[in-house]
């Protein structure tokens, strides 16, 4: 891959789904069908968003509204041929997409 690149994000709640799948799931498996270059989902720590509430561990460090944040990236064209389904998918959350420059794209 090189530059310039998009680097697309997507800011859920680890409790959202699609159908009984976790959403973020469902999300990284749309876009490898769509066969983006590469995504990552992470589960965060303490965070807040629109809501204006700070999602952290609850009792016993179990918290099922913890912020989830998908990464992808690719060229634009890809991404933004990926925003509508992408986008369908989303209900409530946040999707930005990003200029991105590849620094290095080493592979063993």
């Amino acid at each position: 891959m090189t530059s310039p690149v998009k680097l697309l994000l997507i800011f859920i709640n680890q409790a959202d789904t699609w159908g009984e799948q976790p959403l973020d799931l469902v999300i990284v498996q749309r876009l490898l069908k769509l066969r983006i270059a590469g995504a990552t989902a992470h589960t965060g720590g303490p965070s807040f968003g629109h809501h204006m509430r700070v999602h952290h561990k609850g009792l016993f460090g179990i918290s099922d509204d913890r912020a989830v944040t998908i990464m992808a990236v690719d060229n634009e064209a890809k991404i933004r041929a990926a925003l509508p389904q992408i986008r369908e998918l989303v209900r409530e959350g946040l999707i930005l997409l990003v200029d991105a420059e590849v620094i290095a794209d080493v592979s063993g």
